[in-house]
């Protein structure tokens, strides 16, 4: 532990990395990945929104550790997390003339890191990867593990590798310069550590969440509780064949509404889908009488207190019918064999993997909620 930097190992033996959490960060990252990765050149991958608040920060702060750097600054949104765009990443990245041993830096949220994860992993067979996330969302989620990837028009992130960084540099700072919106659909994430496994931590954020949103140790001391929660399950389970699956929690109805909703933020971004997806996973579970409806009611008072959706029809816009988004359930990674893969859960902290959900019953509960 530095002083006020705090610092959460992902224990993979020879590629353990480290999630460095603290203020001030993005200043420091040059120094950080010189000790990190001595002789690499890199390429900063990032959007235009984050580029005109933080691109600078980054390239100074590389430049005066003596790292040459080219960046590539793409359109911001989820659309970016396209072929299009990787094919543009790609091709900047060769005509830099990167070698297999130089790095690449994700400079923003889930998307620009997904993204840049993927490049990573296919140029060259695979380069080195940094990633430096910008939202709530990104530092306490899909910044850490090693999944990277794009959207295909049947569905969210169905492209894509396992590559893991070789450090994560969480800047609490840049949280500041985030829209409400986009800091409220990061807590989702963080709620959901303690849906799966950590009551105390739901208990905790009950009791704590004004101060979270406000800043300061609070803040992040529940991103680095989040980071710790999720790199321990993916030390234990790298690619998914057991219990990071339970990381999925909210996900599957979650990306299936995204889905149904063109991927369009204007109607509901990722963290918004979560936070209805994991209301909907508890009523279900309710519903199938595996938990309390108690539950779930809790649930959805402490979202709706952060400002969270909790309800299909709070997304502006038309929805599929119940067949509708049942198809779009269907085409979610985790399927097996044409068999519904849910998290579902017996209570508060209790989640747990559920395999051959019977579609019938998710038909029947969609249709109850679209009323």
């Amino acid at each position: 532990m530095e002083s006020g930097v705090g610092i959460v190992p992902v224990a993979l033996g020879a590629r353990e990395y480290d999630i460095v959490i603290g203020s001030g960060l993005l200043a420091q990252a040059g120094n950080r990945l010189r000790a990190v990765l001595p002789k690499a050149r890199a390429a900063i991958v990032t959007d235009e929104t984050v580029a005109a608040l933080h691109l600078a920060t980054l390239r100074d702060s590389l430049h005066a550790a003596g790292i040459a750097s080219t960046q590539i600054v793409l359109p911001a949104g989820e659309p970016t997390k396209s072929f299009e765009a990787l094919q543009r990443v790609v091709s900047a990245i060769l005509d830099a003339r990167l070698e297999r041993g130089d790095c690449i830096i994700a400079l923003g949220g889930g998307v620009i890191g997904g993204l840049s994860g993927f490049a990573a992993g296919i140029v060259r067979r695979g380069m080195q990867f940094v990633q430096a996330p910008t939202t709530l969302l990104a530092q306490v989620d899909s910044s850490v593990g090693g999944k990277t990837g794009i959207n295909a028009p049947q569905g969210k992130n169905l492209v894509g590798v396992f590559h893991q960084p070789r450090l994560v540099l969480a800047d609490t700072d840049v949280l500041d310069t985030l829209p409400p919106r986009e800091f409220r659909a990061g807590y989702a994430e963080v709620v959901k550590y303690g849906l799966i496994d950590q009551p105390e931590f739901f208990d905790w954020l009950e009791r704590n969440r004004e101060a979270v949103f406000s800043g300061g140790a609070a803040r992040a001391h529940a991103i680095a509780e989040s980071c710790r929660a999720k790199a321990d399950v993916v030390a234990r389970d790298e690619h998914e064949t057991g219990d990071r699956a339970l990381l999925n929690l909210g996900h599957t109805f979650g990306h299936a509404l995204e889905a149904a909703c063109a991927y369009d933020p204007a109607r509901l971004i990722h963290g918004e889908g979560v936070a209805i997806g994991m209301q909907l996973a508890h009523e279900f579970s309710a519903r199938m009488n595996l938990a309390s409806p108690d539950d779930a009611a809790r649930l959805r008072a402490h979202l709706r207190a952060a400002g969270l959706p909790t309800e299909m029809r709070q997304i502006p816009g038309d929805l599929p019918d119940a067949a509708g988004l049942l198809t779009y359930i269907a085409q979610d990674k985790k399927v097996t064999h044409g068999a519904l893969t849910f998290i579902l859960t017996r209570g508060i902290g209790q989640a747990f993997i559920a395999r051959d959900v019977p579609p019938s019953e998710v038909l029947s509960f969609l249709k109850e909620k679209l009323g």
